[in-house]
């Protein structure tokens, strides 16, 4: 919450923070690290497969563990931002660009109305949690702009 001061008077305005992060090139003691720095209250995991052997430290069950204990944090699986299995399929064998799986992920969560239907779901300090390295080639980064453009009191912050 920001404060600003205008003839006396307090006006306050309020700007919740949304950050990203993905575990992958992490090692766990950086990717916890890392949330902490950032203050991060609840992860908020967006992948489509979150249990199998390829995420590692941040297994569905392993990484809530892991959270509570380590960041005093909470886990929400939230399906809802993940794309469909054909749609990932077909971006990971190559048939379809960056830019193409872009305006079609950025389309099926203009579809299913993630901006009402997440309203007072996703909160302050959040942290919207994927696979990938960086955000710029992240679907996680779609899902944040994407409510950034319908909650004008948004701002995003990748970790």
């Amino acid at each position: 919450m920001l404060c600003s001061q205008r003839r006396g008077l307090c006006y306050r305005v309020c700007v919740a923070t949304l950050f990203t992060i993905g575990f992958t090139q992490k090692s766990a003691e950086q990717f916890f690290s890392v949330l902490k720095k950032a203050r991060v209250r609840r992860v908020v995991d967006v992948r489509l497969h979150n249990s199998g052997q390829l995420a590692g430290f941040t297994k569905r069950d392993d990484l809530a563990f892991f959270l509570r204990s380590i960041n005093d944090a909470d886990y929400l699986p939230l399906p809802l931002l993940a794309p469909t299995a054909e749609m990932l399929s077909a971006y990971r064998a190559g048939g379809s660009s960056w830019d193409a799986y872009a305006k079609a992920f950025g389309d099926l969560m203009g579809s299913r109305k993630i901006e009402i239907a997440l309203k007072d779901e996703i909160l302050d300090r959040d942290c919207l949690l994927c696979s990938e390295p960086t955000a710029e080639h992240c679907h996680r980064r779609i899902v944040a702009e994407h409510l950034q453009r319908h909650w004008k009191d948004l701002e995003v912050k990748h970790l």
